[in-house]
């Protein structure tokens, strides 16, 4: 039996064990796109019972209600809430799944914590350090398991590519890691402001994030044109590979991260999040160079978003459709490309906007999910791990901003000597909101 049917077959035995035990009851607070593609993936490898959903849009909401409806086993139709905290109080949940624009990940997440629920919150689990520092905390706190989105850790070919060539050692001593990104992914265009649609409740959907004037770029699924909302490509792309090379070279913080570029090439658009950008991660083992442009074309159009492991015996290359294994004088070289499961789910052949070739990935996600909180341990994507990659991740753009490189010092939680970074660490929330503060979670 190869790697790749051991994981299968390990997958498909748990999910027959779950069937035995009780159904956990489930809620997901945001209901758009991923949202939707999680959820959908827990409800085909578990008995759950999808009870709730919350959104601030209602037409999505609705959509949401009768998908699920249609896709759970006991067709029954979730209760629908406008406000996560009406939600988290009818005290009948066993796990939320969080998957709202990231300024709206923290807060709910740690009242899901205070509420005694297991979470799934999608990545980067955070818009700023203090709030992730407060994630973990709240996490840790109520004994909760927490996993975040970072699927990479789960994909059934990038399991292979760790064990096969770097727990081995075939790669030899790793010297330099390359990630990047070059999808031509950033808003080009700069529609007028309007008024916010009556279905969705704009003020409400901005929450805690600086308020702007409503545009169709913001709502639905558009909204990481803004750093309001997120933290550009690199929150959004970088912080994958990123987490992805953490794990497979089990790597913890780096001790300094420089980053340099900005919108260099498409200056009109009404996007405010950088065109270019490389950041250079410095961990003691090795450095990880991140690149992304979204524009021209990717040095090799077979891994335009990807990471390419440099050792002294060989090459490897990752990404979500596969990887590639070259060694240096004799060897084989090997290649793998994603397998689909289509024969086994295929309902994923029709449902809207799914990336099919992604979808493994998140089955084997939540089923290590499941298996994290069935036996109270930390799953492989623990709300710890989800914190570093996302705080390297910002600690990148806050080098870009303030045009030096940082030092960080993983004790303290603090940049070292440089008060200006460490005072942005943090960054303000509008009113009536409040900060979370990892000391009080």
């Amino acid at each position: 039996m190869n790697r790749r049917q051991f994981v299968h077959t390990g997958a498909a035995a748990y999910a027959s064990q779950l069937a035995a035990q009780t159904k956990k009851r489930v809620g997901l607070i945001g209901t758009g796109w991923y949202g939707k593609c999680d959820l959908l993936r827990l409800v085909q490898v578990a008995p759950v019972e999808v009870v709730s959903l919350c959104d601030v849009d209602k037409r999505m909401l609705a959509e949401a209600a009768e998908i699920v409806a249609s896709r759970q086993v006991s067709k029954n139709k979730p209760r629908t809430f406008s406000d996560y905290r009406e939600m988290l109080n009818q005290k009948d949940l066993d796990i939320v799944l969080i998957a709202t624009p990231d300024h709206w990940h923290a807060l709910p997440m740690i009242a899901a914590a205070k509420a005694g629920i297991d979470i799934y919150v999608q990545k980067p689990i955070s818009v700023d350090i203090v709030e992730g520092q407060a994630m973990l905390a709240a996490a840790r706190k109520y004994k909760r398991v927490v996993q975040v989105g970072t699927q990479r850790r789960s994909t059934p070919h990038l399991v292979e590519a760790r064990d096969r060539f770097l727990k081995t050692g075939m790669l030899g001593k790793i010297g330099y890691v390359d990630i990047c990104c070059y999808y031509h992914m950033r808003a080009r265009n700069n529609p007028p402001d309007t008024a916010p649609p009556e279905h969705l409740d704009y003020e409400a959907w901005t929450g805690p994030a600086p308020m702007r004037p409503y545009n169709e770029l913001v709502h639905p699924r558009r909204w990481r044109a803004f750093m309001e909302y997120g933290n550009g490509i690199i929150g959004d792309m970088c912080i994958h590979m990123l987490d992805m090379v953490r794990w497979m070279a089990d790597l913890g913080w780096p001790t300094s991260v420089s980053s340099s570029g900005g919108i260099l090439i498409d200056k009109a658009s009404k996007s405010n999040i950088s065109d270019t950008q490389t950041a250079t991660f410095n961990f003691p083992e090795f450095p990880v160079v991140w690149t992304h442009r979204t524009y021209g074309h990717a040095p090799d159009p077979q891994y335009p978003w990807a990471a390419t492991f440099y050792g002294e015996k060989g090459t490897l290359q990752c990404s979500v459709n596969g990887y590639d294994f070259k060694p240096f004088g004799a060897g084989q070289a090997v290649s793998r490309k994603v397998v689909y499961e289509l024969a086994r789910y295929p309902e994923d052949e029709m449902e809207p906007a799914l990336e099919r070739h992604v979808a493994p990935a998140i089955r084997h996600h939540m089923l290590d999910f499941l298996g994290a909180i069935e036996k109270r341990t930390k799953p492989v994507a623990d709300i710890e791990q989800g914190h570093i990659s996302t705080a390297s991740c910002i600690l990148a753009n806050l080098s870009l901003q303030l045009g030096r490189s940082l030092r960080w010092d993983q004790a303290r939680q603090q940049v070292v000597g440089d008060a200006e970074a460490n005072r942005l660490l943090a960054r303000p929330y509008r009113k009536p909101w409040l900060h979370p503060d990892p000391a009080t979670v």
